[in-house]
């Protein structure tokens, strides 16, 4: 879904370095996959063609944080109003 990123950490050396992989048009996703020592995340099409993937050493990794897209609201989809503070009687 568009706006779907994952952040992904790592350490390089005494510092960290962040890198970001978005979901930039309609239809594509983003994928994680893991294995044999490294980290694999990449932008999916719908038809599971990769179109940019970003590959790390997994012993560096330390963080993989997904941001998932924000769904639209729609106009049933308000939330409840809160009660007015009732006026001091004097």
């Amino acid at each position: 879904m568009v706006g779907d990123r994952v952040e992904i950490v790592v350490d390089a050396g005494g510092a960290t370095r962040t890198w970001e992989v978005e979901a930039t048009k309609a239809g594509r996703r983003v994928d994680i996959a893991h294995g044999r020592g490294v980290v694999e995340v990449s932008e999916v099409t719908r038809g599971g063609t990769p179109v940019r993937t970003a590959r790390f050493m997994s012993s560096r990794v330390l963080a993989l944080v997904e941001h998932p897209a924000g769904q639209a609201r729609l106009a049933d989809d308000e939330p409840p109003a809160l009660p007015l503070p009732r006026p001091a009687s004097v």
